[in-house]
């Protein structure tokens, strides 16, 4: 959406109506940019994670991200499935499953991350660099003070 938001509208939205908007403009564009690789914004998320943090448990790993355990052992056999991760029985822990990406999902987690903030620059380019931290700093603080949620299903869409 261009242009200025009139008035009118400005005052009978809400902080939720707005998130709910700017999602649909990032998820949709982000979504289809994914494609590309074979990736769905939720893979996305689990691979970029991953990424992160080499190795995790995937009962910490559904729990940090808010993904059902069930939704995040198919979202986890996906990847597998496309050679992106791997998922064996923790050593000295053998009740935990640890999931490691793979060198080709450390390939497609740079082209994704490439696509993703081209999007980002798409859907937020009326802020200035400035502007994306502090509105970065912003929702991760709400987030943090946010009531709980039930953890995401896969019933939900992606």
């Amino acid at each position: 959406m261009a242009g200025s938001i009139s008035s009118d509208i400005e005052v009978a939205e809400f902080a939720g109506q707005l998130f709910f908007r700017l999602w649909r403009a990032s998820h949709t564009r982000t979504a289809d940019a994914l494609t590309s690789l074979g990736l769905t914004p939720a893979l996305f998320a689990v691979l970029n994670v991953l990424g992160a943090r080499d190795g995790t448990i995937q009962q910490q790993l559904s729990s940090d991200m808010g993904i059902d355990p069930s939704a995040m052992v198919k979202l986890i056999n996906e990847l597998e499935g496309a050679g992106l991760a791997d998922r064996r029985r923790r050593p000295n822990d053998r009740r935990a499953w640890e999931v490691t990406i793979t060198p080709k999902g450390r390939r497609t987690l740079q082209r994704a991350r490439r696509l993703a903030s081209q999007v980002e620059d798409e859907v937020l380019g009326g802020l200035t660099a400035t502007d994306r931290r502090q509105l970065l700093t912003l929702l991760r603080q709400a987030l943090a003070s946010a009531p709980p949620q039930p953890a995401w299903r896969a019933e939900e869409g992606d």
